[in-house]
């Protein structure tokens, strides 16, 4: 086995998909269409994908082109962070500012202490790997804190009240929601190798690398996407902490948050003003 697939497997394979439209059919789920057009989709990324890194990782090719690949997958995860939770107020500048802080800490561990050789080749997938299972975790800590602080408003308010400043009425629920985002990372860390063989690991297999080389690089990126997560989820939630709060300790409105949040901030700000000049 030396990990080659012909155009023929390729074509095998979709009967996979045919499996599970007609399961859907079968029982009435109507997902057919998803599935079939999930499938089509995924297939045209991936080959349009394998075509720029062909490019990218031609002999003689700068490293910048791999860097700004990076930079240009950071960007659209903001986005796609931002459609995912529209109901998060800014969720992509603070995303890119995560994903942003998970790079340079991730990156600089693995590169400059030459667990990996920097080269594109090991660049871009490893960034890949890192933004793209830090993603669900990030959407999951900003939405639960949301709910957690618009849910519990009443307590949020008491505590504020009560005379404590905005992040410490906030740490209780901050706290949930990094549990909540970062326990299905530790759940699938503990269940790696016994209960599932990961992906890497798994194609390292099937394109012919020894067993035990294959283990080692993917306890690294197994580390690697941990500790991604965890950056990634505290970043977003101490941004979105200070975003959901004035500079006077007041709770802002999370329904239809960006307009009422500009508002109030104005209202706020006017109110400063006239007390000053008072």
């Amino acid at each position: 086995m030396n990990g080659h697939v012909s155009w023929v497997g390729l074509a095998i394979s979709l009967t996979l998909v045919g499996f599970a439209a007609a399961i859907s059919l079968w029982q009435r789920l109507g997902l057919e269409r998803q599935v079939v057009w999930s499938a089509a989709r995924a297939l045209v990324q991936l080959l349009l994908v394998g075509g720029a890194l062909t490019l990218l990782f031609e002999p003689g090719r700068s490293l910048w082109w791999s860097w700004a690949w990076t930079a240009g997958m950071v960007a659209y995860a903001g986005d796609v962070a931002r459609r995912r939770a529209p109901e998060v107020p800014r969720l992509a500048p603070l995303t890119i500012v995560a994903f942003g802080a998970a790079a340079v800490i991730t990156l600089s561990v693995l590169f400059g202490l030459r667990v990996f050789p920097l080269r594109p080749q090991t660049l871009v997938p490893i960034a890949g790997m890192m933004i793209g299972n830090s993603m669900t975790a990030t959407v999951l800590v900003a939405r639960r804190l949301v709910d957690e602080l618009r849910d519990k408003r009443d307590e949020v308010e008491a505590r504020l009240a009560l005379g404590q400043p905005y992040r410490q009425a906030a740490t209780p629920y901050l706290r949930t929601a990094l549990r909540s985002a970062l326990s299905p990372q530790i759940e699938t860390t503990k269940a790696t190798g016994l209960v599932f063989l990961p992906g890497a690991m798994t194609g390292l297999i099937l394109a012919g690398v020894p067993p035990v080389q294959a283990v080692l690089v993917q306890a690294v990126v197994m580390f690697l996407i941990l500790g991604s997560v965890a950056i990634t989820t505290v970043v977003v939630a101490l941004g979105l902490v200070r975003r959901v709060f004035t500079r006077d300790h007041r709770l802002l409105p999370l329904g239809g948050y960006s307009r009422l949040s500009r508002d109030s901030t104005k209202r706020s700000s006017a109110s400063h003003s006239r007390t000053a000049s008072a």
